[in-house]
């Protein structure tokens, strides 16, 4: 049996502040010296259990697996028994006799919390239709490298209150940044986790007034329309809804002239955003999705060591 780890990494809200900064601030470190951590996985093993399709999660959780000196196995579940009907709590206790930790991206939040509770052994959500942590971190990171504190920011989230924006409302909690949201009322974030954020009094405003919340913003964020696990058959309906949610150079013009852009990408170009702010020098997309590399290796030390 595996050495049992301390720590998993599943929701921002549940974590402590200072275990998040201390990733942030590895996570600088160790993009700036990347060949400097090579042994800190040394002898452990990972499963990056995955239900959906991924290019930058897989890539960079493989990537920083390896340059830590570990090793990783991509298990679909489809493909697995998973897929043919044994249960999580079978799969778990097995998976935890032969790795350190699990890496799982899941459409079902829930199934995520189910691995968690029968595990004995590092669990980490690389997103779920929930929340999604990891990359709400390289976010973060990169606000820092680009602002030099996330304190007192003013982020602006415009469009669709899926799992993205259902993280960021958990960092609200955590960290001192306002967070302005333009979302229709149609698609509202999580009803749970915003009373969450409201009892601990985080800085959140949500409206249908996209001027006012963009007009102090230094970071503009947007997301795909469309999650994992939304129906096709209201496709047509979600865009007639959001199209006035569009993030393009009209927009832009209206936020501040230091204001930057981010988006945690796949876009779907022409629809949440235009080519013409995707592509400007304001937008941060790929120095953001290199992020998640970096802040994917802190994020596995914390879990392993602590």
């Amino acid at each position: 049996m595996m050495e049992s780890l301390s720590r998993n990494f599943i929701n921002l809200h549940e974590l402590e502040k200072a275990n998040l900064t201390e990733i942030l601030s590895l996570g600088e470190k160790m993009k700036a010296n990347r060949n400097s951590f090579q042994d800190i996985l040394d002898n452990k093993s990972f499963i990056l259990l995955f239900d959906k399709p991924s290019t930058r999660t897989r890539i960079s959780f493989e990537l920083a697996i390896s340059e830590l000196g570990g090793s990783c196995i991509f298990l679909d579940m489809g493909t697995s028994q998973l897929g043919r009907g044994e249960s999580i709590k079978d799969t778990a206790k097995v998976l935890s006799r032969y790795v350190d930790g699990l890496i799982i991206r899941n459409a079902n939040h829930q199934e995520l919390i189910e691995f968690s509770e029968h595990s004995s052994i590092s669990i980490i959500n690389a997103l779920t239709n929930e929340s999604h942590p990891c990359q709400i971190m390289a976010d973060l990171m990169t606000l820092k490298e680009c602002f030099g504190s996330i304190d007192d920011l003013n982020i602006a989230w415009i469009g669709d209150g899926n799992n993205v924006a259902n993280t960021w409302i958990q960092a609200s909690t955590l960290f001192n940044f306002k967070l302005n949201m333009a979302i229709p009322s149609e698609y509202m974030p999580s009803q749970t986790i915003l009373d969450m954020a409201k009892q601990k009094k985080s800085n959140i405003n949500i409206s249908q007034n996209i001027d006012d919340v963009i007009k102090d913003a230094n970071c503009i964020v947007t997301d795909t329309w469309f999650s994992m696990n939304d129906d096709e058959n209201e496709k047509s309906e979600k865009i007639r809804i959001l199209n006035q949610y569009q993030v393009n150079s009209d927009l832009l013009e209206k936020a501040p002239v230091d204001a930057i852009f981010l988006h945690c990408l796949p876009a779907h170009r022409g629809q949440e955003v235009t080519d013409d702010v995707i592509d400007c020098d304001k937008s941060l997309v790929y120095q953001q999705a290199e992020n998640r590399l970096h802040i994917q290796k802190a994020i596995l030390r914390h879990c392993i060591t602590g």
